[in-house]
C-alpha cells in the first residue's frame, strides 16, 4: 500500500483545529491542477479540506478571490483556517451537488436564470490587482491547441499543419474578443464548478485563476458548457436574456444584440478551441483520460459556431477536410 504523506499531514494539521479533533477524511474530489479535496467530518458538522501542494500550487490567490468575490455577494466557500506553509485550507461545505448533475430540460431555465444572476453579481467584483486577460495570454492558451491536440493527441507532423492559417485565425479571433468589455472573469464558470448548496445557495468554486478581461467569457462558459450541451436556440435566448440584465445592472453598455451575439459566439470559439489542447494535455503530460470524453462535445462547437463567422471558417473548413471529426468524433447540437 502506498503511504499517502500529504494525507496524513492534513489529516494532522486538521486535528490541531479546535472544533475538529477527531475528525475524518474522506476523498471528495480531484480537479485538472494538483489540487485534492477531501470531506472532513466531525459529529454533525462538515467541511472541505484542499491539499494544494506548495511546489505545484500558490493558495495565495484563492484566499484573495475568496475575499473579493464575498464583498460581490458571490457565495464562495467561508474559510474557516488556513495552512500556507503547507498548502492546506479548510474550507465550507456546499455537499455533493453540482449544477450539471441536476440540469434538465425542465428546469434548466430556472437554473441558468440564477446562475446567470450570480455571474452578474461575480462580474462586479474588485479586478484592480487582478492579471489581464491580455492579447499575449489569449494567444498562449490558444497555442495549446495545434501543440497537444493537433501533435501530441492526433500525431499530426509539423508538416502537415497549417501554422499561418491559425496564426491569422487565433489573431484575428482574439482581436475580435479584445473589442468587448471588461468584467472580472471566474475562467471556469460551469456547470461542475457550481454548486446546488442548502437554501437554494448557488455556490461558487475554483476560481483562483481568476483574471479582468472579455465580458462574455464566463457566459459562454456557462451557456456553451464543455460536458452538457442545450438547443442553439434556448441557448441563445439565455444570452440574450442576460444581455438585457446586464445592461440593466450597468455592467454592459447598450449594445444591440447582433453586436453582443457575435462577441458571445467569437469568446466561445477563443475558449473551445483552446480547450481542446488543454483536455489533450490533462491527457498526455497528466494522465488524467478521463477529459478526452468531452473533445467530441468541444469540437462540435467550433465546427458549428466557427462556420458561421470569418474570423474562424477557414480553420474549421481545414478541420473538416484533414477528418478530425471522424478522428475523435462529434455530438449533434440541436438547433
Amino acid at each position: 500500500m502506498i503511504q499517502d504523506v500529504r494525507l496524513e499531514q492534513l489529516t494532522e494539521w486538521i486535528n490541531t483545529l479546535a472544533d475538529w479533533q477527531g475528525a475524518q477524511l474522506a476523498p471528495a474530489s480531484a480537479d485538472a491542477s494538483f489540487r485534492r479535496y477531501f470531506r472532513v467530518t466531525h459529529h454533525q458538522q462538515t467541511a472541505i479540506a484542499m491539499d494544494a501542494p506548495p511546489d505545484k500550487e500558490n493558495c495565495t490567490p484563492f484566499l484573495d478571490i475568496t475575499d473579493r468575490l464575498h464583498h460581490a455577494g458571490v457565495a464562495a466557500p467561508v474559510i474557516y483556517a488556513k495552512n500556507l506553509l503547507d498548502g492546506f485550507l479548510l474550507l465550507e461545505d456546499f455537499g455533493n451537488t453540482l449544477l450539471l448533475n441536476e440540469l434538465s430540460p425542465s428546469n434548466a431555465d430556472t437554473l441558468y436564470e440564477t446562475a446567470m444572476d450570480t455571474l452578474l453579481h461575480l462580474q462586479q467584483a474588485e479586478i484592480q490587482g487582478l492579471p489581464e486577460y491580455s492579447h499575449a495570454f489569449l494567444r498562449r492558451e490558444l497555442d495549446l491547441m495545434p501543440e497537444w491536440f493537433l501533435q501530441q493527441h492526433l500525431n499530426f507532423t509539423a508538416e502537415d499543419i497549417p501554422y499561418k492559417l491559425i496564426d491569422h485565425t487565433f489573431n484575428n479571433l482574439i482581436t475580435a474578443v479584445l473589442e468587448q468589455p471588461i468584467a472580472f472573469v471566474h475562467r471556469d464558470y460551469h456547470s461542475r464548478n457550481l454548486m446546488l448548496a442548502a437554501e437554494q445557495k448557488l455556490g461558487v468554486i475554483d476560481y483562483q485563476d481568476a483574471v479582468w478581461g472579455p465580458i462574455t467569457y464566463d457566459l459562454v462558459s456557462l451557456l456553451r458548457d464543455c460536458y452538457v450541451v442545450w438547443p442553439q436556440q434556448r441557448v441563445k435566448r439565455w444570452a440574450l436574456a442576460y444581455h438585457k440584465e446586464a445592461i440593466a445592472a450597468g455592467v454592459l453598455p447598450p449594445i444591440d444584440e447582433i453586436s453582443f451575439l457575435r462577441w458571445f459566439d467569437l469568446m466561445g470559439l477563443q475558449r473551445h478551441l483552446k480547450v481542446l489542447g488543454i483536455f489533450a494535455r490533462l491527457n498526455h503530460r497528466d494522465g488524467k483520460a478521463s477529459y478526452l470524453k468531452d473533445l467530441p462535445l468541444t469540437l462540435s462547437y467550433i465546427l458549428t459556431i466557427g462556420s458561421q463567422h470569418p474570423e474562424t471558417c477557414r480553420l474549421v473548413e481545414w478541420m473538416r477536410q484533414a477528418h478530425i471529426p471522424e478522428r475523435i468524433g462529434t455530438v449533434d447540437i440541436p438547433a
